[in-house]
């Protein structure tokens, strides 16, 4: 055991003092370390087998996948050597407390199991506040059922903004509903995003005469993701005073739009995102409850409006035109997978004026985004949202387990051990976490669904696995949307360079520390907005 102590606190020094020294990383050096790390995690899981141990592992794993990223991946060194040094410092401390808590256990007068009634009163704390929190938001996110009425000469013009590309079915189907809407003082902008087939740009055409405007987008910039780059397009040909965004996969009833601008009006805000009303994933698509409901949650059930991060949703948000050019417009947000929560933020810091709201009967809006959509929405948007962060994943994903799934396990093994006490603190728990998901699965859907009740367990777990695939995805492999590779703005993906023949290195190196000084500049001097 203290061999395997010692082993762990010379390969931390090494990991730590070879991150430190960018110019003597090589391969072999971190492969080897890797290794290392994976043997003595082993050889402390054969002779000290523990769920502490097993914990201990886990955070071991996430050491590797930071160590091979920085030579398998190929992103900007000094940008990948900060976030290596920054994610080994986390996990190492982690692990340092860990094996302080395990030497406790071992020659201490503590067991584990004495901490099981620690663990319960946390649990039910957080399931707790969890639940307040999502009385809370369902009370405020309330769909309205009346609006105030208003002559035409009352309500702002509007501007519908839709970005598109490589699009169907589900264009047509969107423009369809819009084209039939009652608002009078209406301008629907859809933009082809260089789609690589025809179709996007007959589809738009065709609408042409219902007053559909064609705008044909340029190729994004290299520092820019390209949604942020067509919203960034959609917005300067905007006329309206207030511009909605959203998917071809939305669905609007005639008086949608009216409903929506008289809400916003008649609550004084300066933006608003609307939660649409999803479509029902059938009777036996139980991982389609865990997909949808699991990223709603995510805004329904943190207290977010504790940490000054307000909710959001991408797939209809309606903003006054002069805020967004305020904020910098999407500019600030290039690289954000979700520019959206920036200008919230920004409308709810400096107008008291942003609200997230379902979309109810009288609003009328519909999702329809399929299974298939909503999991690739998942994957693209999980890691990015830990700020593409390794030891943020690791925690997260450990604080999932420890508090959605730990209470279910926990039950069952208080009453085993006849801790009756315990036990009932982990069935409240429980309790109390089913009530807090069926909200979720009811506010996703706009109707009450009984087997969101007991679903939970599973979609925490679900979701650890989707966020721990985007994590991999981003790092070691390509996300692609739309036909893109969304990896290249977001991770900052150096493209791979062409291998040069001696004299030809020796003619190009002046150039290639130049254009490594410029993005080093533009990094130093850019938006932080991301």
């Amino acid at each position: 055991m203290t061999l395997v102590i010692s082993m762990f606190a010379g390969l931390g020094l090494a990991e730590v003092v070879l991150l430190m020294h960018p110019a003597y990383i090589k391969r072999w050096l971190t492969d080897g370390l890797a290794v290392l790390i994976a043997i003595g995690s082993g050889l402390l899981l054969y002779y000290s087998y523990s769920l502490i141990v097993i914990v201990f592992c886990v955070f071991s794993l996430y050491r590797c996948i930071n160590l091979e990223r920085i030579t398998h991946r190929k992103l900007q060194d000094d940008y990948v050597h900060h976030l290596a040094l920054r994610a080994s410092l986390w996990l190492l401390t982690f692990q340092t407390v860990l094996l302080a808590l395990l030497y406790v256990f071992q020659y201490g007068s503590i067991s584990l199991s004495d901490l099981l009634p620690g663990v319960a009163v946390l649990d039910a704390v957080v399931a707790v506040i969890l639940a307040h929190v999502i009385d809370a938001q369902g009370r405020k996110t309330l769909a309205p059922t009346l609006v105030s009425s208003r002559t035409e000469q009352e309500l702002p013009t509007l501007t519908v903004a839709i970005p598109a590309r490589n699009e169907t079915s589900d264009l047509e189907a969107c423009l369809a509903t819009l084209i039939h809407s009652n608002y009078t003082k209406l301008e629907i902008l859809v933009l082809d995003d260089c789609s690589q087939n025809t179709h996007t740009p007959e589809i738009i055409r065709q609408f042409a005469h219902d007053g559909v405007r064609f705008i044909a987008g340029k190729p994004p910039a290299k520092q820019w993701l390209a949604k942020n780059f067509a919203y960034q397009q959609l917005c300067a040909e905007a006329n309206g005073e207030l511009i909605l965004f959203c998917g071809v996969d939305a669905r609007f009833e005639p008086n949608s739009l009216s409903s929506i601008v008289s809400t916003m009006l008649d609550k004084r805000k300066t933006m608003m995102s609307v939660i649409p009303r999803n479509a029902n994933p059938g009777r036996f698509k139980l991982e389609a409850l865990m997909v949808q409901p699991g990223r709603y949650a995510w805004e329904l059930v943190l207290p977010r409006r504790w940490l000054d991060r307000p909710p959001v949703l991408s797939s209809c948000w309606v903003v006054q035109k002069q805020l967004v050019e305020d904020a910098g417009g999407f500019v600030a947000v290039s690289r954000a997978i979700s520019p959206e929560r920036y200008f919230a933020r920004y409308s709810a810091t400096h107008h008291d004026g942003y609200s997230f709201i379902q979309s109810g009967e009288l609003l009328g809006l519909a999702s329809t985004k399929s299974f298939t959509e909503q999991r690739a929405t998942a994957v693209r948007t999980r890691y990015p949202s830990l700020h593409r962060r390794i030891e943020l994943t690791a925690i997260v994903s450990m604080l999932e387990i420890i508090v959605l799934v730990v209470p279910y396990v926990g039950a069952v093994q208080a009453l085993v051990s006849q801790h009756y006490l315990v036990a009932a603190l982990f069935v409240s728990s429980s309790a109390l976490l089913c009530y807090v998901y069926y909200q979720v699965v009811r506010i996703t859907y706009q109707r009450p669904l009984v087997r969101g009740l007991w679903l939970l367990p599973f979609a925490a777990l679900y979701d650890v696995a989707l966020l721990n695939y985007s994590m991999w995805q981003y790092e070691y492999s390509e996300v692609i949307w739309k036909g893109r590779n969304v990896c290249i703005p977001i991770m900052r993906v150096v493209p791979h360079l062409p291998r040069l023949s001696p004299g030809q290195g020796q003619r190009q190196n002046g150039l290639y520390e130049r254009h490594r000084h410029q993005a080093y500049h533009h990094r130093r001097h850019g938006h932080h907005h991301v």
